[in-house]
């Protein structure tokens, strides 16, 4: 079998076998295969498109390029979160440790964040001293301990999704809905859950631009979780505008903090609280979704989801001191206010141009390599809907370099929309598939 039989057969538009995609995935793993061919057959794969069955042998093969994780001797469901990435998502740090303190065991494999999409990586990175890279045995006694895991995608783990990734982006094939679908069901099904809830995010913000876009995804997303004998559902949110208020890592680390308290931005709320009552039911600890946003939210309302984060905090080698203590986190030397420029309504605030001015600031990366400043960012002082009065602050700017806040200021700026009349902001939760 040759790579270039497999290239010219994509390219004409023909499905590829399980072999050849077997071979194909085997020589991105070890290496065998050359980039320049593995680059020419994604870029097939994106133009020609990709059937479900072939998505799905790509998808098997990345799970055997590694290993397959086992957690059948800890007791309780084994259930994950997976958001396909926007402004301000941050709901992971959130319903990580409530699902947990409600009875779930959540290994939670997340990535850093590109261009203007934020990272879970990234935010707990943020928290002095937290691990995000353990070894299997290290994630099991987390997993045993405190019922949670939130990791980086480890050497053993899907290897082959590792560097499709890294050609993916440098390549401009990162859109293709099949590509995007064995790269985050892969890892998802080699972590060892029995059930998975995804946040398909559509909008500005997102990388799905349409509803319909998103919906593609995550019929794409749920169909392989479910070939695979994996309980999965999604929600499609909205990425119009950032979620919650902070845009920035240790900000949002300690916005999410805020939710914990019980006194966090209404939207993150609702949707942390949507997210993680899925996961109880989809996981089977409580039957109904009504009965288990209840449960999450006595769980904020008792201490015992903040409670755990401090937990999980600590197992993975991180300072808890800080959930008491913000100013144990990084914190910017600077601030700017960008002012109302006259009265009237919030009308927009936009996602991308958010997340592009907190890239711009050093909150975020164009390139994998990029270094991240992690006090860095803006905090939000109102959402879309609210009345403002000329003079009232807009946008909070934490930076620490000048140059880099003339960089983003002219994005801010052009991100915010004001009305001379109030309208209702668009739902949050657009669609569902289950």
């Amino acid at each position: 079998m040759r790579a270039v039989d497999i290239i010219v057969s994509k390219r004409d538009g023909r499905s590829l076998t399980r072999d050849e995609i077997d071979f194909f995935v085997a020589g991105v793993a070890t290496g065998a295969l050359p980039d320049y061919q593995a680059s020419a057959l994604l870029m097939a794969m994106l133009l020609r498109g990709m059937t479900l069955e072939e998505t799905a042998c790509l998808t098997e093969a990345m799970i055997r390029s590694g290993t397959r994780a086992d957690w059948r001797g800890l007791p309780g469901p084994k259930i994950d979160k997976h958001s396909t990435g926007g402004v301000g998502d941050k709901t992971s740090l959130v319903l990580a440790p409530l699902a947990a303190a409600c009875g779930a065991v959540v290994p939670m494999m997340s990535g850093r964040g590109l261009g203007h999409t934020g990272g879970t990586l990234d935010k707990l990175a943020a928290i002095p001293g937290f691990r995000v890279h353990l070894t299997l045995d290290e994630i099991g006694r987390a997993l045993a301990r405190t019922g949670c895991a939130l990791i980086g995608q480890t050497e053993q783990i899907a290897p082959a999704d590792r560097r499709l990734y890294a050609l993916r982006d440098v390549t401009g094939t990162v859109e293709s809905i099949p590509l995007i679908t064995a790269s985050i069901m892969s890892k998802k099904i080699a972590e060892g859950i029995d059930a998975l809830v995804l946040d398909v995010k559509a909008g500005r913000g997102a990388l799905m631009q349409t509803p319909d876009d998103a919906r593609r995804l995550a019929e794409s997303l749920v169909a392989i979780g479910r070939r695979a004998g994996l309980r999965t559902e999604a929600v499609i949110s909205a990425m119009d505008a950032p979620l919650g208020l902070a845009v920035g890592n240790a900000l949002e680390v300690i916005e999410c903090l805020e939710v914990l308290k019980g006194r966090g931005p209404a939207d993150l709320v609702a949707l942390s609280t949507e997210l993680a009552g899925r996961m109880l039911v989809l996981g089977g600890l409580v039957p109904g979704r009504s009965d288990a946003c209840r449960l999450v939210q006595g769980a904020i309302a008792s201490g015992a989801g903040l409670d755990r984060f401090r937990r999980i905090i600590e197992q993975q080698g991180g300072d808890p001191r800080v959930v008491d203590d913000a100013a144990r986190l990084p914190a910017a030397p600077h601030r700017h206010r960008v002012a109302a420029p006259r009265d009237g309504y919030l009308a927009d605030i936009d996602a991308r141009l958010i997340g592009r001015a907190s890239v711009a600031l050093g909150a975020g990366r164009d390139r994998l390599d990029d270094e991240v400043d992690p006090a860095v960012g803006v905090v939000l002082a109102s959402k879309p809907g609210a009345q403002i009065r000329a003079g009232d602050p807009l946008i909070e700017v934490h930076y620490r370099e000048p140059a880099r806040l003339d960089a983003a200021l002219p994005l801010l700026v052009r991100a915010v929309r004001l009305a001379d009349g109030p309208s209702e902001p668009p739902p949050l939760v657009r669609g569902e598939v289950v």
